[in-house]
């Protein structure tokens, strides 16, 4: 009996984890209803920008799991969102995950980026593009712990869509969008750490 000789496919030169775990968008890990935030982008060019926190299994009921943080006109998110992108995926590689990219619809964030886009998204929401500009370099030049916490004392009372002009949302955009930092790093460059401190990580 004649028999014919299978061809076996060439093995892959790719190492087979190339991700230390698979994530969505920006970091979410595809875990049952994490908790992350969502950026909407329109398909409309003029369309404005929502960014919510979705609170995912732990919102203690359903009417409070989506939380709307801040709609940005369109050209104030064209405006940052190269230099975010290029930020959070700095961090993505250092963390051995999947990059991620703005594109039409839904984007996933992972929760503690989110916070970090919140505070700058807050800074710039009314802001000139001289401010913007401004907002972005002293936003980088921010440590990520410091901006949870600019996050977290903005977000007690002044979190939500009708919020902008009061306290600490108004004071965020004071501190980044009107005053100079002393040392501004270049555009697009992450500040590097302490080399005794130590960065948490994305899902501490």
């Amino acid at each position: 009996m004649k028999t014919t000789a299978q061809k076996i496919p060439p093995m892959s030169r790719q190492s087979p984890r190339r991700y230390a775990h698979r994530t969505l968008g920006f970091g979410v890990p595809t875990t049952l209803d994490p908790h992350h935030y969502q950026v909407t982008i329109p398909r409309g060019t003029k369309q404005p920008v929502l960014i919510r926190e979705c609170l995912g299994i732990q919102a203690g009921r359903e009417d409070s799991a989506v939380l709307d943080r801040v709609c940005l006109e369109r050209r104030r998110w064209t405006a940052i969102a190269n230099e975010v992108k290029r930020a959070f995926n700095h961090r993505l590689r250092r963390q051995k995950l999947a990059p991620g990219r703005w594109k039409m619809g839904e984007n996933p964030v992972d929760r503690l980026l989110g916070k970090e886009l919140c505070v700058l998204a807050w800074a710039i929401e009314e802001a000139s593009p001289e401010q913007t500009g401004l907002a972005v370099r002293n936003w980088l030049a921010l440590r990520p712990e410091e901006r949870w916490w600019l996050f977290g004392m903005t977000a007690i009372a002044t979190g939500g869509l009708q919020d902008s002009r009061r306290g600490w949302r108004r004071a965020l955009r004071y501190a980044l969008a009107d005053l100079p930092q002393a040392t501004l790093l270049p555009t697009g460059t992450p500040k590097a750490a302490d080399k005794n401190t130590k960065t948490p990580d994305l899902f501490d």
